[in-house]
C-alpha cells in the first residue's frame, strides 16, 4: 500500500509521527510521511527518525514508483526500529525551506518562459544550494535568461497566494499549458495535485511549494550554458 503523503497537503509540516510497516537493514517505511522523496528533479529531504529517545539520521529518500512506497534510508543498518513500531520523523526544515523557495521560483520561471518565448523544459534540479533548468530554445542567448529572471522577480514582490488543490486528470489535463516539461507526462493517476499561482501558472505537480510568492524572496541569476540543441541552462538560486 502507498505511503501517504503528508507533505503534499502541509509543505510546512516539520515534524510527524507514524507507524513502521517494514524495515529492510537500512531502510524504513512508513505508513505515512512528510518526508519528500527525489523526485522530478527535486532534491530528496533529509532530517531524523526518532524510536523513543534514539534519534537516526536519514540521509536519503526515495519513491518506489511501483508500490508508492516511501523508502527512507538511515545513516547505518545499526538501529533497533522494527515493524509496528510508532516513530517521530523530523525534516531539516532550513534545508527543505529553501529547496520550497526555489521550486516555486521555479515554476514562475517555467511559466515565463513558456508564455514569452514557447519554451518547455526538458531537464533540470534543484538542490538547497542552487538549481537549474533546460530549455527547448534554439537560439542561446543568456539575455533571455536574465529578462526571465528579472520578470519572474517582479511577481515574487507581487505576494501572490499559492494554491493547491487536487483535479480530475481528465479535467486537469484540458488546460492549457499544465504541462510545461517537454518529455514527461502526469503520473497515469485519476487524481492530479494541482500548483497554481493565479494569473502566472498552473501546472501538475507533487512537490512542497511556499504559501506566498513574497517567500521566494529574491531570484538570483548565477549563469547560463549551451548544452546543446534544445537544451539551453539556467542556473539561479534565491538569496538566503
Amino acid at each position: 500500500m502507498a505511503t501517504d503523503l503528508l507533505y503534499q497537503k502541509d509543505s510546512y509540516l516539520k515534524e510527524f509521527t507514524a507507524t513502521v510497516k517494514r524495515v529492510d537493514k537500512e531502510v524504513i517505511v512508513l505508513d505515512k510521511t512528510a518526508f519528500n522523496p527525489r523526485s522530478g528533479g527535486l532534491e530528496h529531504d533529509t532530517g531524523y527518525i526518532y524510536k523513543g529517545g534514539k534519534g537516526y539520521r536519514v540521509v536519503k529518500v526515495v519513491m518506489d514508483k511501483d508500490s508508492g512506497e516511501v523508502l527512507h534510508y538511515l545513516e547505518s543498518e545499526n538501529h533497533d526500529i522494527v515493524a509496528g513500531d510508532e516513530v517521530r520523523g523530523v525534516i531539516d526544515w532550513d534545508r527543505r525551506y529553501r529547496i520550497m523557495r526555489m521550486h516555486t521560483a521555479a515554476h514562475i520561471l517555467s511559466a515565463i518562459m513558456y508564455r514569452d518565448y514557447g519554451a518547455l523544459i526538458t531537464g533540470g534540479n534543484i538542490d538547497p544550494e542552487k538549481a537549474y533548468d533546460d530549455y527547448s530554445l534554439e537560439q542561446f542567448n543568456p539575455e533571455i535568461f536574465k529578462d526571465a529572471v528579472n520578470k519572474a522577480n517582479q511577481v515574487v514582490q507581487q505576494g501572490i497566494e499559492v494554491k493547491i488543490y487536487w483535479l480530475k486528470r481528465e479535467e486537469a489535463m484540458k488546460i492549457p499549458g499544465i504541462v510545461k516539461l517537454a518529455s514527461r507526462m502526469p503520473p497515469e493517476i485519476d487524481v492530479l495535485r494541482i500548483v497554481e499561482i493565479p494569473g502566472v501558472d498552473i501546472q501538475a505537480d507533487g512537490g512542497p511549494h511556499v504559501r506566498n510568492t513574497r517567500e521566494i524572496g529574491e531570484i538570483v541569476f548565477l549563469k547560463a550554458e549551451n548544452k546543446g540543441r534544445n537544451k539551453k541552462r539556467l542556473y539561479y538560486t534565491v538569496k538566503p
